[in-house]
């Protein structure tokens, strides 16, 4: 039987200008410990100020551009399920303190990493279970509990955005605070909205880890043109680079 060959280490291999991820997400810092300044200009990370002080080190990630060039623009990443356990529990306390002046009866998860705090968020305000949405289709959900989504890191059509039949009597006529880890453009949480609504839900917040730019604020309205609101462990701005560095775009 011919043995077979290690799979290559290709951690230090990335886009020219940013870094590998592996060792990000790991702790949180006072600003005493940070590496950088947390003023732009950046070079290849985001500093994210919370709530209580400390900072959690965002590697900066390019943004793909039409013609494969190098990107003039370029955001924060969290990779949740790739953070440590720790920083997903702080992340998730400190979504959890935000999201505590809201009224509302259930928590709801959007997957994928929005699954990572869910659970914790629903725990830290008393809620002993929360309705989780996903992607994967079983044989007994129904088409019409379904929603298109894309998002700003995963572009493009055909996948699916469900909820278990079993689990709708948990949200129908009920207040939901919905859970995810970043909102950007709001093209994931408008699906998930529509979705919600669908089942006959009301919104009554948004809980996320990251909220990245303000694309996002123009869509997470109500039908009356009211904001829907919505809470952050940390502000993340969306990035342009120039000839000094990465910058806000706003700056």
């Amino acid at each position: 039987m011919s043995e077979i060959a290690p799979v290559a280490d290709l951690s230090g291999q990335n886009l020219p200008g940013f870094d590998a991820t592996t060792d990000y997400w790991q702790a949180t810092v006072t600003e005493a410990d940070l590496s950088q300044s947390p003023l732009p200009p950046y070079a290849k990370s985001y500093p994210a100020r919370l709530p209580d002080g400390r900072y959690l080190l965002l590697p900066l990630r390019g943004m793909p551009t039409a013609d494969g060039s190098a990107p003039d623009r370029c955001v924060a990443s969290l990779i949740a399920n790739q953070a440590s356990i720790e920083v997903v529990e702080q992340l998730a306390q400190h979504m959890a303190q935000g999201a505590g002046a809201h009224d509302f009866d259930v928590v709801v998860g959007l997957p994928t990493l929005g699954l990572a705090f869910a659970p914790l968020v629903a725990r830290h305000l008393g809620r002993s279970r929360y309705v989780p949405l996903g992607y994967s289709r079983k044989y007994w959900y129904r088409d019409e509990l379904s929603e298109p989504v894309s998002s700003i890191t995963t572009p493009g059509k055909g996948k699916l955005l469900y909820i278990d039949p079993n689990q709708l009597s948990l949200i129908t006529g009920k207040r939901v605070l919905v859970v995810d880890d970043a909102v950007s453009s709001g093209t994931t949480m408008v699906s998930g909205l529509k979705l919600l609504e669908r089942c006959g839900a009301e919104v009554a917040a948004i809980a996320v880890a990251m909220r990245q730019g303000t694309q996002w604020q123009q869509k997470l309205v109500r039908a009356d043109g009211s904001a829907i609101p919505v809470v952050a462990a940390y502000d993340c701005p969306r990035m342009e680079r120039r000839a000094d560095g990465w910058w806000p775009e706003s700056l």
